[in-house]
């Protein structure tokens, strides 16, 4: 990398806490990662460590590279996992260069908050070995889309207009199709995307909202007004609030080294 350039910040500790929903989809995606349990394995946006701790039970002979942007989430994940067992880099997935390829990359609620999917899945591409695989979930087309049009509806409102009116946010919810054009197009076969609705109803509303949810709204409010904020967010939504999660799920793998013929 000539510079390098990260995502914004997170409350790692709050996420670890209020993160139950991401913990109850990565075990579901780890059942569709079939490992022998030796291999080297690529964490892609690891955040806490919570999940990786996850992965790493299904490595009892391997290790991870688990690697995050945000520098909280790094921080908070060196301390959890095991240092003779885990590599935690902070990197930008979409700039990720690795000393050495892995054997399989693993993702879970990530890519949506990567702009370019093109040059993400060009880099995790390039950080496998041949007949790698890479399995992932994330956002897809369709996703929150109520909750957003409530959120919208507060930030056109009273002292939040000036700051958030018209903003579209940092989102990339893409759909299946031009997924897997972009991942065949970095040199990926046997590609599956698929989207997959998941409802839930998040507990400690307000904090997951704030942390999960809202956070690049609140960058780009005056600390005065964040918690008023997450509370109208909050009191607007029907009750129980239940987020409207809409999952792209990928599998994917990198074409295997030709046979040599003497």
């Amino acid at each position: 990398m000539t510079e390098a350039t990260f995502p914004r910040d997170w409350d790692a500790a709050t996420y670890d806490r209020v993160s139950a929903p991401q913990v109850e989809w990565a075990g579901a995606l780890l059942d569709r990662l079939a490992l022998r349990g030796d291999e080297t394995v690529l964490d892609a946006g690891c955040g806490s460590g919570r999940v990786t701790r996850m992965l790493l039970e299904r490595l009892p002979r391997g290790r991870v590279v688990a690697v995050d942007g945000a520098p909280s989430m790094v921080e908070l994940a060196r301390d959890a996992l095991p240092a003779d067992r885990a590599t935690v880099l902070q990197a930008d997935l979409a700039e990720l260069e690795l000393g050495e390829p892995v054997e399989a990359i693993f993702s879970n609620a990530v890519f949506h908050w990567v702009p370019d999917h093109e040059r993400l899945f060009a880099r995790l591409h390039g950080a496998l070995l041949p007949g790698g695989r890479l399995v992932a979930q994330c956002g897809g087309q369709g996703n929150v889309e109520r909750f957003h049009a409530v959120v919208r509806e507060v930030a056109d409102e009273g002292p939040f207009a000036p700051h958030l009116a018209g903003w579209a946010g940092p989102w990339n919810f893409a759909a299946p199709a031009e997924t897997t054009a972009r991942l065949e197009r970095a040199g990926f076969e046997e590609v599956e995307t698929w989207l997959e609705p998941s409802p839930t109803v998040p507990e400690l509303t307000e904090d997951y909202l704030r942390t999960v949810c809202l956070g690049h709204h609140l960058e780009r409010l005056p600390d005065g007004l964040r918690d008023g904020f997450v509370r109208a967010v909050a009191q607007r939504c029907p009750q129980p609030l239940e987020l409207d999660y809409v999952r792209l799920n990928i599998d994917a793998r990198r074409p295997r080294a030709p046979d040599l013929v003497e």
